[in-house]
């Protein structure tokens, strides 16, 4: 009985150094994300002539910005169709002084 109990301890150090040995000569590199997440700026504001808010959400990776509403009266959120902002940057810098 000592000798099994022996020999399993045996064979079980074996195994954790050869788990040790191959994590210390494997290398180990770091895997980022393929794809990084965009930064979002989200902005407060009221409804000119109607009883709500609006908060306006601003994709500064992609230049999208979108909003959205909350209406108490049939609670419900609405929300705004996404704009794409370099279209109006591209209008607005054709219009101006140079």
């Amino acid at each position: 009985m000592k000798s099994r109990i022996l020999w399993a301890l045996v064979a079980l150090n074996v195994f954790l150094l050869v788990v040790l040995v191959a994590r210390s000569t494997t290398p180990n590199y770091a895997m980022a994300q393929a794809a990084r997440p965009s930064d979002y700026l989200m902005i407060p504001g009221e409804i000119t002539g109607g009883n709500g808010a609006v908060v306006y959400v601003l994709d500064m990776t992609n230049g999208v910005l979108g909003g959205l509403t909350w209406d108490e009266s049939r609670r419900d959120v609405s929300v705004m169709p996404p704009l794409d902002l370099s279209r109006f940057m591209e209008s607005s810098n054709r219009g101006g002084r140079r």
